[in-house]
């Protein structure tokens, strides 16, 4: 079998576990993002949001991926998630089902984005929650971001691509 060579080479699960192809994304700006409700971090879900609502006409999309591989900062189940994300942050964008983005359990989808956009001194291995990949619209990855990273420092970058 050949390398995945673009996100379009891989589908994903939505929180009712239907799988998706991710082909269908191919032509947008994406933001791939592992995420968790109880995180230091997770007030980041506001800069997500501003970023899908600034940009999502022009062909940008936020793809969030609840993980609990960090601390247990993701218990709750699909509905929960949702729930929380909505009331707290007033999201409208899709969340996809948890997932595992280390080890052996590592969605393919995340195995290609480590190995594609590594961390600081090529650490492949995700380190925490909200660490973010950015796709151009040819399904390639751009640039790897670090938990730290606002979403709205991200924007810059976003923008050069639509």
């Amino acid at each position: 079998m050949t390398q995945p060579r673009t996100i379009a080479d891989f589908s994903a699960k939505l929180p009712n576990g239907e799988a998706i192809s991710l082909a269908d994304k191919l032509g947008k700006v994406l933001l791939v993002v592992n995420t968790a409700s109880k995180c230091g971090f997770t007030p980041q879900y506001d800069g997500l949001e501003a970023l899908w609502r600034e940009y999502g006409e022009r062909g940008f999309e936020v793809l969030a991926f609840p993980c609990n591989q960090f601390g247990g900062q993701e218990p709750g189940s699909a509905d929960e998630i949702e729930s929380f994300c909505k009331v707290n942050f007033g999201l409208s964008f899709p969340l996809f089902a948890k997932i595992e983005v280390n080890g052996t359990g590592a969605e393919p989808l995340y195995q290609w984005l480590k190995d594609a956009a590594p961390g600081i001194v090529g650490t492949k291995a995700i380190k925490w929650n909200f660490t973010k990949f950015l796709i151009g619209r040819d399904g390639k990855v751009v640039r790897r971001y670090a938990p730290l990273d606002k979403p709205a420092s991200i924007a810059k970058d976003i923008e050069k691509l639509l």
